[in-house]
């Protein structure tokens, strides 16, 4: 793989540039985004036309020009791509601040989600539910701590009736369960931050085996967004020194959701057949009893 030569800050962001690229005002603020990264990152649009000396709605068009729907958008992304070329102390540095950590980090997963619930684009998800109800089997791919958003995803979906494992186990056992994969299979390759090699390389073999990949992350790279048939942009900036994971498991659950009511007879049976179990195995501390209801 060669995208580590070609996924810097400014490779992306020419990268997005039509052949006659920006002149004039627009060039200007393309310059101020290139020069001046972290404060594009972290400031207002208001900010950033005094820095290129143009209006607000020079920024706005500059961002719609670069292919985002305005600046907000932009700035999502380019945030995302600037705290990721940070080391997680820088990282951390960046978010130190007045008031209670834990209230400033509450405060940032109420943002993402609302930033989430306003950009989420309902068709994507409904795609890669479609495409999951319909494979012969399903790899979710998710490393380190996005495990968890990679493991209640495939335990939901399980539940929901469809055949979907999570690997996190490890190169080997991706290797081995990538190897195994073909035509009629989906991966959903989940990353954020500065991205596990591991994940981008499964999404780019497992797309050349013919499978169907989508990705949830908070900025791909060219390597994973090229063989990512949908990129599901997902808000993970915390407060401390590592990625939240709080609007990553709200996309798994909605997307499960989204999955149950592809074939809802075949999801309601699934779920039947699983409390049956739960019963005869007795995991449960609270069981439901029959002819009653809350």
């Amino acid at each position: 793989m060669t995208e580590r030569a070609t996924d810097s800050f400014d490779d992306w962001l020419r990268s997005r540039l039509s052949e006659r690229g920006l002149r004039g005002k627009a060039a200007a603020v393309l310059e101020v985004l290139l020069s001046q990264p972290r404060r594009a990152s972290f400031g207002s649009a208001s900010e950033l036309a005094q820095l290129a000396g143009v209006n607000v709605a020079t920024v706005t068009r500059t961002a719609q020009a670069l292919g985002f729907t305005g600046w907000p958008a932009l700035q999502q992304e380019l945030r995302a791509r600037y705290l990721s070329s940070l080391s997680a102390g820088q990282v951390a540095a960046e978010h130190s601040g007045n008031g209670s950590p834990s209230a400033r980090s509450l405060r940032r997963d109420l943002d993402s989600l609302a930033l989430l619930n306003r950009r989420m684009d309902e068709g994507v998800l409904l795609t890669i539910a479609e495409a999951v109800a319909a494979a012969r089997r399903t790899v979710v791919v998710a490393d380190g701590s996005y495990a968890a958003v990679g493991l209640a995803l495939a335990h939901n979906a399980r539940l929901a009736g469809y055949p979907v494992t999570a690997v996190t186990l490890g190169d080997a056992e991706l290797a081995n369960t990538v190897a195994a994969l073909g035509h009629g299979d989906v991966l959903v390759a989940i990353s954020f931050w500065r991205l596990y090699e591991s994940t981008v390389l499964a999404a780019n073999v497992a797309r050349s085996r013919g499978v169907r990949v989508f990705a949830v992350t908070d900025a791909a790279s060219p390597a994973l967004a090229e063989a990512a048939e949908e990129v599901v942009m997902v808000p993970a900036e915390g407060e401390a020194f590592f990625p939240s994971l709080t609007a990553g498991m709200a996309v798994a659950q909605a997307l499960v959701t989204q999955l149950a009511a592809v074939d809802p007879a075949r999801t309601g049976a699934s779920i039947e057949a699983a409390e049956a179990m739960w019963a005869r195995f007795g995991l449960l501390h609270r069981r439901p009893v029959a002819g009653e209801h809350p």
